[in-house]
């Protein structure tokens, strides 16, 4: 099965996700999903994010700055292959991920080495996201928020 999902999404037909996916996606490769009980998987990760749609992104004004952060999805990074979101109806641009730490008991957890879950932009800028995640199955999902449904206060 894996094999033809594989092969679908090679030859561009989106093959069992939410959205086509984009060049960047087709160079990616299926994991075999097995559940280990750690949320290293789509197969345990995709319930999860699923529910907590609302919970992928936020934005904070702070500082003369928009903070956008993906604190929920580098938490469930393990599942993902590939975070990718545009900004205000822009294009889409890859979010890179830091690895999950398969050899702690808390793989998802976000360590100091990660680096910080958040990009600025200009005060008052974000005004929409769309978001993009394909997990280690090779699905998609997708959202779209404006920015006052995400605002942390």
């Amino acid at each position: 099965m894996l094999d033809i999902l594989v092969a679908l999404i090679a030859m561009g037909s989106g093959g069992g996700g939410d959205a086509a996916p984009d060049v960047a996606t087709q160079a990616l490769v299926a994991e075999e999903q097995v559940a280990t009980g750690k949320f290293l998987t789509a197969l345990e990760v995709k319930p999860i994010l699923t529910a907590t749609k609302g919970n992928w992104v936020a934005v904070r004004d702070y500082d003369g700055q928009d903070l956008v952060y993906v604190t929920h999805l580098w938490a469930w990074r393990c599942g993902l292959v590939q975070i990718e979101m545009a900004v205000n109806g822009g294009a889409m641009e890859v979010w890179p991920m830091p690895d999950c730490h398969v050899d702690s008991p808390t793989p998802g957890a976000i360590t100091d080495s990660d680096g910080l879950p958040y990009r600025s932009y200009p005060a008052g800028s974000v005004q929409q996201l769309d978001v993009r995640i394909t997990y280690d199955d090779l699905s998609v999902d997708t959202i779209s928020v404006a920015r006052q449904a995400v605002l942390m206060p």
